[in-house]
């Protein structure tokens, strides 16, 4: 057991220690997103060749179609969902919501810390997808660049 710890120790340490060499996590960004792309793709390979076993994809699989529908929300909660929305649009400032967008907004493409507005924005009753897509509009959306 400690064998296997101190192995795992090690290898921390000189990951850490690549990291570091790069210029620290900032600058090994893009290392650390290829890693991860290789380990999924390693990952992958290994189930397709039975290497690793998951229950129920590569082994254990079921011959019966799966049953249909399966994740069909209720148009009921997603009407009343709407409504909600709608009520909290309507009943928040909207001078202050649009203000607080703007400073998420200005964060984003500066160099301050998000996280003070993003709660000034919360506060101001903004929701969670009108932040997420102020930050799409700034940051854009990851796409992982396929390297094998």
């Amino acid at each position: 057991m400690e064998a296997l710890t101190r192995r795992i120790e090690e290898e921390a340490e000189s990951y850490i220690a690549k990291v570091d060499g790069l210029g620290g996590s900032v600058s090994a960004i893009a290392f650390m997103q290829r890693e991860i792309q290789e380990s999924a793709y390693r990952y992958q390979q290994e189930i397709e060749a039975k290497a690793r076993i998951v229950v129920g994809v590569n082994e254990f699989v079921m011959d019966e179609a799966p049953p249909a529908n399966l994740f069909q929300g209720d148009p009921t909660v997603a009407r009343a969902l709407a409504e909600r929305l709608g009520r909290l649009r309507q009943s928040r400032n909207a001078a202050t919501a649009a203000q607080a967008l703007e400073s998420v907004e200005r964060a984003a493409r500066g160099r301050d810390n998000l996280m003070p507005v993003i709660l000034d924005a919360v506060r101001a009753r903004l929701t969670l997808g009108e932040i997420s897509d102020t930050l799409r509009k700034v940051f854009g959306v990851h796409q992982p660049s396929v390297v094998f």
